[in-house]
């Protein structure tokens, strides 16, 4: 079944939907998408609420393309970057850029930040492995990045020492994920781990499917999680930064 968020693009309305419902769909697309959402929102002042619902609602529509649309997901992406320029120059058709639109206008949100993630999902149909750490590192700045200087502006902070620590702490959460899930990421023939790296290890590709990981998987896997807690390290100052 296409959700309602992916079929907007499959089979775009007439007309543009409603605030109203446009802001519905951003906020079950929040609550039903990310557990957490649902204690987080209590902590957060209700006047926040939706605009970080919309937020949201665009970062998972645009992983929902690249990850499960079906058809040209280039096509689509292409599609929905479309939407993004109707919501800084003109009449968005799609609902989650049509509730996103108020939130960019209120908070004066840049929308280059909104293409970096775009460009992520890009990569994504052109590329499942990775040279080095520069080239993932790359990805990490597109895929990661920006969602952290976003929610910044969200609560205006727009401080450039805030927005590279929020930088460093984004990369450390992406590269987390990526460590937590090699062997699921290499059943859906994706590779995160640098290509350089693996080969210095001593690893082959075989590895990463074993039941059991080899010294050399161990080791390899031991550096990259070092590698994301000194970026935890370099990001830690943000918190006493948005107090």
């Amino acid at each position: 079944m296409v959700r309602e968020h992916i079929e907007a693009l499959l089979d775009p309305p007439q007309a543009p939907p409603s605030v109203a419902d446009s802001e519905a769909l951003c906020r079950r697309l929040a609550l039903s998408h990310y557990e957490n959402f649902t204690v987080v929102s209590r902590l957060i002042p209700r006047a926040m609420r939706q605009p970080l619902y919309n937020l949201y609602a665009f970062c998972r529509t645009v992983d929902d393309i690249g990850d499960e649309a079906p058809g040209d997901r280039s096509a689509l992406l292409d599609r929905f970057e479309a939407e993004l320029a109707a919501a800084y120059e003109g009449t968005p058709r799609h609902p989650v850029l049509v509730a996103l639109k108020g939130t960019i206008e209120r908070f004066h949100l840049p929308r280059d930040q909104f293409v970096r993630l775009i460009t992520a999902n890009r990569i994504d149909q052109e590329r499942s492995r990775y040279e080095d750490f520069d080239q993932l590192l790359h990805y990490c700045e597109h895929s990661a990045t920006p969602v952290g200087r976003l929610f910044l502006m969200l609560f205006d902070y727009h401080d450039d020492e805030l927005f590279l620590l929020s930088d460093n702490t984004c990369i450390a959460l992406q590269l987390t994920n990526f460590w937590q899930d090699v062997k699921r990421d290499y059943e859906n023939g994706r590779i995160y781990l640098p290509l350089d790296e693996m080969s210095e290890f001593g690893v082959d590709r075989k590895d990463l499917a074993r039941e059991e990981a080899t010294q050399e998987f161990k080791d390899l896997v031991r550096f990259q999680v070092e590698r994301a807690r000194d970026y935890f390290r370099r990001g830690l100052p943000l918190i006493d930064g948005v107090r």
